[in-house]
């Protein structure tokens, strides 16, 4: 018989359901909150009440979706760290109650382990990494590169010493009056400039970790320096701001990775994350690096979404790797 796990995912500000039977997605629920782009990034309060206001229709829409009854789930998996503590512990305290409702097992899941681990959901299209791996997690809160041994065996070996590739894409955005998110903005925009057009600051930083609050800085300062010569400089050079800011931040993550892999010795890297989206980077990684094997996720996958959640609810089934009612959702989960 297959496994049938229901995923909950609500670390940030995305209130996602999925239903996977064994590896496969039936179904996966994703709803957005547009409230934070007047903020210019996630305001934790707003999270948790919108997540309290959908995670019930979510969650069903998915169960329909997936054209199952409640009776037919073996278990819930849930996000239980890191992310906004508010909104983490909406989805655990549905996850449990739902749990308790249908006497079925609970199933705890690190949000970046998730990350990496949807690279196993079933695509008859892609082939598939064996381990060991390297596994790259580019997203809005974490930058991180990590060996992969097994499922869940997973050691961080670089990571962001300050801010996340995610969160520079955004300032950066902010400042040329982009939306939140600004990333997609910038890779549409940047596919109209010039990436070197501009130079700007790339850190120089030890071992495999990384760092991004320096370009953040040289970028405002030197967009507001511009900007005060001239002040149509940022309509009139949007996209080549773009084009080159986008290409200083592939370079810095470029430049890491090719290092792990002289390191590591390991010619096949599993990416995720929402700047794994990102076109220069699947580009530049693709085109550069020769003998090694780029596995990307699919674009609904890179993103906060329950189906990667529901994927490593799967595998710790499969390894009665069960959850308990008393454990607390963790802000700051470590790996």
């Amino acid at each position: 018989m297959p496994v049938t796990i229901l995923g909950i995912e609500s670390s940030c500000d995305e209130t996602s359901a999925a239903i996977i039977q064994d590896n496969k997605v039936l179904s996966n629920i994703i709803a957005n909150q547009t409230v934070h782009q007047n903020y210019g990034g996630v305001v934790p309060e707003l999270a948790s009440r919108a997540h309290q206001k959908n995670i019930i229709p979510v969650v069903k829409q998915a169960i329909d979706n997936a054209n199952i009854a409640k009776k037919d789930i073996d278990a819930i998996a849930y996000t239980k760290g890191p992310g906004l503590l508010g909104s983490l512990l909406v989805g655990g305290s549905f996850a449990k109650s739902l749990s308790i409702g249908l006497n079925i097992p609970l199933i705890e899941v690190h949000h970046m382990q998730a990350h990496i681990l949807s690279h196993f959901i079933y695509d008859e299209n892609k082939k598939k990494s064996g381990f060991p791996f390297l596994g790259v997690n580019i997203s809005g809160g974490h930058t991180q590169i990590l060996s992969c041994n097994d499922y869940f065996d997973m050691e961080i070996i670089g990571e962001t010493l300050d801010d996340s590739i995610g969160e520079a894409f955004d300032k950066c955005g902010k400042i040329l009056g982009l939306d939140y998110p600004a990333g997609p903005a910038i890779d549409k925009l940047s596919k109209k400039g010039i990436k070197n057009r501009f130079s700007f600051t790339i850190p120089k930083v030890d071992k495999l970790n990384f760092s991004f609050s320096g370009l953040k800085t040289n970028f405002k300062r030197f967009v507001i320096s511009e900007y005060e010569k001239d002040p149509s400089f940022i309509s009139n050079e949007i996209n080549n701001l773009c084009a080159s800011l986008q290409s200083t931040i592939t370079e810095i993550l470029y430049q890491k990775v090719e290092k792990a892999i002289q390191k590591t010795k390991l010619c096949d890297v599993v990416y995720g994350g929402g700047v794994s989206a990102n076109s220069m980077i699947r580009d530049v990684f693709r085109s550069k690096m020769e003998n090694v094997n780029h596995y990307f996720p699919k674009l609904e996958y890179t993103t906060d979404n329950a189906a990667m959640i529901a994927i490593v609810g799967y595998l710790k089934y499969k390894n009665k790797k069960f959850g308990r009612l008393d454990s607390s959702s963790d802000a700051k989960y470590k790996l």
